[in-house]
């Protein structure tokens, strides 16, 4: 399994009799878990099933969740007739058209008076609002996938860079190895010629003394215990990335491990070409660094 990133977005649309909705959730990369969100206060009574939810499906982020919630009217809206206000209506209507002689009133006219007809609003039942916020829930788990997928996604190019890297670690390691191979005749030569310029010759030294002298600092310069780390960090990160689960936390630990061997071998280093390769190896573990710090 790739690894996962704690960079994505999600997003999902709901909808439920007279309400619309749209969830949006955006992740970036985090030392823990931390979920934020932006939901009616009316809905705040989900905010405890969001997070577990969220926290079943991720381990690392900060995670913003935001729900934007409407409601129409319209089709809510009931015209009722209310029947008390118009038989007074109707009764003074007709008292007036008696004692006045005037033309009888019609219909649409009536509706013009106050109180005859009403606009009535749907008052939404608790079995109503429970069916509301399952549809909302539901649509919430759709954008959580979909946030998943997006990590799942950009996780993917992310574990092609980061092998690439650690290859490369792998390769100046193995460059560093086969240079370290020529450390003793390079420690010898440097300290004859050092003798050489405050002797004036080597032969004030013997053989055995310079033998031994070489073998002292040759022993300072032993690289090879920092060599074996670097193989074996190089092995565990290669583990690591065809591990399942979150792996974010141990890929930070082994670079601390990766940086320690690098300093080291540059500090032990006998000559300039393996301390280029020394130095080359802390910039890309640096570039390792920068690029794991997003993922899970």
């Amino acid at each position: 399994m790739p690894v996962a990133s704690m960079t994505g977005f999600g997003h999902a649309d709901g909808e439920y009799a007279a309400f619309r909705w749209a969830w949006e959730l955006r992740s970036v990369n985090g030392r823990g878990l931390d979920v934020r969100m932006r939901i009616p206060s009316d809905l705040s009574v989900l905010e405890s099933t969001i997070r577990e939810k969220t926290a079943q499906k991720f381990k690392r982020g900060n995670i913003q969740i935001s729900l934007q919630l409407s409601r129409s009217t319209g089709g809510e809206t009931q015209i009722k007739i209310n029947h008390e206000a118009l038989q007074q209506v109707l009764s003074v209507l007709a008292e007036i058209e008696n004692q006045s002689g005037l033309a009888p009133s019609t219909a649409s006219g009536i509706l013009n008076i106050h109180g005859v007809v009403e606009q009535v609003e749907h008052i939404e039942t608790e079995e109503e609002r429970e069916r509301r916020l399952a549809a909302i829930l539901q649509s919430f788990e759709t954008a959580l996938a979909d946030l998943f997928a997006s990590r799942a996604a950009e996780g993917k190019r992310l574990h092609t860079v980061v092998s690439g890297q650690v290859d490369e670690i792998a390769r100046l390691t193995s460059a560093a190895e086969g240079r370290a191979g020529n450390a003793v005749t390079l420690l010898r030569q440097r300290l004859s010629e050092q003798l050489a310029v405050l002797l004036g010759n080597t032969s004030a030294l013997s053989e055995d003394r310079l033998a031994q002298e070489v073998a002292l600092l040759a022993a300072k310069a032993d690289i090879r215990e920092e060599i074996d780390r670097l193989n074996a960090h190089v092995s565990n990160a290669q583990s690591l990335l065809i591990d399942a689960g979150p792996v974010g936390r141990k890929l930070d630990f082994l670079i601390q491990e990766f940086n320690r061997e690098a300093n080291t071998l540059c500090s032990k280093s006998p000559d300039t070409e393996l301390t280029r390769i020394g130095l080359d190896l802390k910039v890309q573990i640096e570039q390792l660094r920068e690029q794991i710090q997003n993922i899970e």
